[in-house]
């Protein structure tokens, strides 16, 4: 879904390619060829957006002990807002003092190496998970978790 919106942006993008801009204040009639191309590329845009914040298959396994939502906890902290959160801070979970103690805070870096083997990369964090071992898949689930 992300390389076909991807693809389309670059399509759309290379059609403009070589047409003059327009000089004048005036609006652009709803009829014109500039108006299709202009409503084609909000269009993209949209699906773009869409399609980073769409749920990627490898965050499927995370669903089973975090949510997305809010003040909602299940085995593991909900996920809302974790992008640039520090690690063991949201209020009302009951981190292990591994995590709360770890002084990290939720960026691409640090979640990486944590999704990649989150016991190694914490000792003794209550995550018992074995880790997202594709490297893409991780990456699909980091940018995920940043439009949280």
């Amino acid at each position: 879904m992300i390389r076909l919106a991807v693809g389309a942006v670059l399509l759309l993008s290379l059609a403009g390619c070589g047409k003059a801009t327009r000089e004048s204040d005036d609006p652009i009639p709803a009829s014109s060829p500039e108006a299709a191309n202009a409503s084609a590329s909000t269009a993209v845009a949209a699906a773009s957006t869409a399609a980073a914040a769409e749920t990627p298959a490898a965050f499927m396994q995370c669903k089973v002990c975090h949510t997305t939502e809010p003040d909602r906890n299940l085995i593991g902290p909900s996920l809302a807002g974790v992008y640039g959160r520090r690690a063991g801070s949201l209020a009302g979970y009951p981190y292990s003092t591994a995590i709360k103690q770890a002084g990290l805070t939720w960026d691409e870096g640090t979640l990486d190496t944590f999704l990649t083997s989150p016991m190694k990369a914490v000792p003794g964090t209550k995550m018992t998970y074995a880790g997202i071992k594709d490297p893409a898949a991780r990456r699909e689930v980091i940018a995920y978790l940043e439009t949280l």
